[in-house]
């Protein structure tokens, strides 16, 4: 079996009609729910602890998920139990040390920059799986990653090549990059899950997120961060506890599971495709002629990546 055809979690093997067997939509929504995390959390920026509301974004779902995941739970508890490491694995790098890093790094970086190093997931996927798998990827998926990772250039640019001159990294960038790796790593390594159902390995995946964030939250509210109760904070937290973790994730997974990580990684650059229209959509910015560049580039790109 190769490695496109591996595995990762779920049912097993479903009709390839209806969300759950359509990985193209379920990777493209993950990425839009992912692109409105980037911007709710921008917007929260100073008003949320950033640990909080890492901890809230996965013990919430892991509270509403147990009653349904429970019966899935006890069959699959076999699976869980041989495979604990990898689970922690997981939990702590595409969960609690991502999301936190996801919610520090955006107090201090620009929307252009978290745009740019956003663009580098894929190619760490493919570094990744290479290190760690030794997985090859067709030339024709080298060209999507390349006309995919222009497009979103495009966006961020402008089409003026010179912005990228002007661009300046602080410390958030550097934690936006270390982020990127992780999820580099995570992405590599969800071939490796057995076959749970999507219900068990997210609340256990929440839960494990939510208990290594919690001591670090409490430390975070007596020091004086604490959440400041707003309609905002209210909206905020409840979006990020389901659209970019539960429904993004289990989306993520089941389509790594369906194509593989590496076609799934140009997925990713939708991102910063999303953002530009979110952007006109709810602050008001005008969509341009580098935009309409921006998405065609990134469309075909991933296209190319993405076919079998």
């Amino acid at each position: 079996m190769s490695v496109e055809q591996e595995s990762v979690s779920g049912e097993g093997d479903r009709a390839a009609n209806g969300l759950a067997g359509n990985p193209y939509l379920l990777l493209a929504l993950a990425s839009l729910f992912w692109s409105g995390n980037h911007v709710v959390g921008r917007a929260m920026a100073g008003i949320v602890p950033p640990v909080g509301v890492s901890t809230a974004r996965w013990l919430l779902p892991a509270i509403v998920l147990w009653p349904f995941a429970k019966p899935h739970l006890e069959r699959d508890w076999p699976l869980i139990k041989s495979h604990w490491r990898l689970l922690l694995f997981l939990g702590i790098t595409g969960g609690a040390i991502f999301t936190v890093g996801q919610y520090v790094g955006l107090q201090y970086t620009t929307a252009l920059n978290v745009s740019v190093l956003n663009s580098l997931t894929p190619v760490v996927i493919v570094a990744c799986g290479a290190a760690a798998f030794s997985d090859r990827l067709k030339p024709r998926q080298y060209i999507g990653i390349a006309i995919s990772f222009c497009g979103v250039l495009a966006i961020v640019t402008k089409l003026e090549p010179r912005t990228l001159l002007d661009l300046t990294f602080n410390r958030g960038d550097i934690i936006i990059v270390a982020n990127m790796v992780l999820v580099g790593v995570y992405t590599t390594y969800l071939r490796r899950l057995p076959r749970l159902h999507w219900l068990s390995f997210i609340f256990v995946f929440a839960l494990i997120s939510a208990v290594c964030t919690l001591p670090f939250a409490v430390w975070e509210h007596l020091s004086g961060y604490r959440f400041q109760l707003t309609s905002l904070t209210a909206f905020a937290v409840l979006y990020v506890a389901i659209f970019p973790s539960v429904i993004s994730y289990a989306g993520y997974t089941r389509g790594i599971e369906l194509i593989g990580p590496n076609r799934a990684g140009p997925f990713l650059h939708l991102i910063p495709l999303y953002s530009a229209v979110l952007a006109s959509l709810f602050l008001g910015e005008r969509l341009m002629a580098y935009h309409a560049a921006g998405f065609f580039l990134i469309l075909t790109g991933v296209w190319l990546a993405a076919r079998k």
